[in-house]
């Protein structure tokens, strides 16, 4: 993990590899942000205009490389673009910072220290750039490496050194510790996600957040196939059986003697979906390890709620299980009595990130928690409709709908409100069953939603946010945004955490 340092330094005086400097796109060409000042002066004033030469235009994500002949400790300047000048009086906001952070930590990737004299204002500020730094810092390289020394790849910057930042300052210090804590869960869920699914399976899963649980004071307790099956867990023994690695159910449960209230989390975990029986075609397999990102997202919720100390109950249910073909596998056809005692006829095998969370959804109703948040790579439906970038958010309870979409948006993740029709409901009756684990084709996340709901516990507050597009990147990396595993929706979950915890959300 890379080191952060709070620094009152000045540019010009810090010994480090590298020196960061944030340029923005002005009307008449690039614009030196604040921060710069001394790097400025090392180039007698004309920073601007030898970025400029140089192709630079302040662009959002553009980053321009240059030798410092003197001035300066450090033998490199990066600038690293923030997109469009703000307003009068209006700052840079935390989202281009953290994006640019991201953009400079990894261009930086094989250095050792690198001084970061970005814009600082705030707490927010110093929040927002470290946060970046260390998600643009991430590399997955636990597979990799030849023999020879020198093989593998470049390993991440190794120290960010944030200038403006005051390490006697308690806000700019908690902003920074609580930095640190989101980003190494959100890395710790990143990994996960990364894991080749030989590696990672329900019960190496469980293993992992039961060791969690002991560092950070979280109960945690495991449900394993026999369990499972003595407590009637009809829907994740269903997508599990047909596996040689049986499925698991885990609680994590962080309480806080000051808490009023109780927040249940509850994560899609299938460490490998084939799509079981209806086996998904050619080309459509081999991401599918991530298809319990939304597990990993609650666990790394609830560590770093613990970690960070929130006056609020957090409990996390890890929906555990591989879906896989085989002569033990459930077949379309086949009933599921549920842990609720509803009886779903499984119309496809694919469609089962929705049993296993049916049956943890009700599960966590039991106790009465004041809301339930469900996280999910659910439908290539929701992908249809969002893209890549963006998740779903739908709910039994519209104003909750959207407090979670705003602070998702404070958070710094692309989320959207969408409905759940009522008139969508029919397409799952069955005339077997209580209900079909699928309905229309058209709107199929939307369909999935209503599945879900039919779940939670009457009275109780739920939300079901579907994380299909962001979850996995395939593409090139971007901002802070690393290729593979992203670890959507974990800010929003503890920003929502935090929320309940000060009495936000009523």
């Amino acid at each position: 993990m890379t080191a952060l340092t709070l620094s009152t330094a000045g540019a010009a005086t810090l010994r480090a590899d590298a020196i960061v400097v944030g340029v923005a796109k002005g009307a008449k060409g690039p614009v030196l942000a604040p921060g710069a000042e001394a790097v400025d002066k090392a180039f007698d004033g004309k920073l601007a205009s030898v970025l400029e030469t140089l192709g630079a235009s302040g662009a959002e994500g553009e980053v321009t490389k240059l030798p410092v002949l003197s001035g300066l400790k450090a033998p490199v300047l990066l600038a690293v673009g923030l997109g469009p000048v703000p307003e009068k009086d209006a700052t840079y906001g935390a989202e281009p910072l953290r994006r640019a952070a991201g953009v400079a930590a990894r261009a930086l990737s094989g250095v050792k220290k690198a001084a970061f004299a970005l814009p600082v204002e705030a707490s927010e500020d110093v929040e927002a750039i470290a946060e970046g730094a260390l998600l643009g810092a991430y590399a997955f390289t636990a597979y990799q490496g030849g023999e020879k020394k020198g093989d593998g790849p470049k390993q991440p910057l190794g120290e960010v050194a944030l200038l403006g930042a005051k390490p006697r300052d308690k806000a700019h210090k908690a902003a920074a510790e609580r930095a640190i804590a989101l980003t190494e869960e959100v890395n710790r869920a990143r990994d996960l996600v990364n894991t080749p699914p030989n590696d990672l399976t329900p019960e190496s899963f469980a293993a992992v957040a039961t060791a969690a649980g002991k560092e950070n004071g979280i109960k945690v307790q495991v449900l394993d196939e026999k369990a499972l099956a003595k407590g009637g867990y009809g829907g994740i023994l269903g997508v599990g059986q047909g596996s040689a690695n049986p499925p698991r159910l885990v609680r994590l449960a962080y309480t806080h003697p000051d808490a009023e209230k109780t927040l249940a989390l509850v994560g899609k975990g299938i460490t490998y979906d084939s799509g079981g029986i209806s086996l998904k075609p050619a080309g459509h397999n081999e991401t599918m390890k991530c298809d319990m990102s939304g597990a990993a997202a609650v666990f790394a919720a609830v560590v770093t709620a613990a970690r960070l100390g929130l006056a609020v109950n957090v409990t996390g249910w890890l929906a555990l299980a591989e879906n896989m073909p085989s002569g033990t596998a459930t077949r379309p056809g086949d009933v599921l009595r549920m842990y609720s005692g509803k009886t779903v006829e499984v119309l496809n095998t694919d469609a089962e990130g929705r049993l296993v969370l049916a049956d943890a959804l009700t599960r966590a109703s039991e106790e009465n928690p004041d809301a339930i948040v469900d996280v999910a790579t659910l439908t290539g439906a929701m992908v249809l409709a969002l893209g890549n970038r963006t998740f779903g958010i739908m709910a039994n309870d519209e104003a909750f709908r959207t407090s979670i979409h705003e602070i998702a948006e404070e958070a710094g993740e692309a989320s959207w409100p969408m409905p759940l029709p009522a008139d969508l409901r029919k397409g799952m009756d069955s005339p077997t069953a209580d209900i079909a684990n699928m309905g229309e084709r058209m709107g199929g996340g939307l369909v999935a939603g209503l599945f879900l709901k039919e779940f939670v516990g009457e009275g109780i507050t739920w939300a079901h946010l579907d994380i299909a597009g962001p979850a996995f990147h395939e593409g090139a990396p971007y901002g802070y945004t690393p290729k593979g595993g992203t670890g959507a929706s974990i800010r929003t979950l503890v920003k929502l955490a935090e929320h309940t915890a000060a009495g936000n959300l009523g």
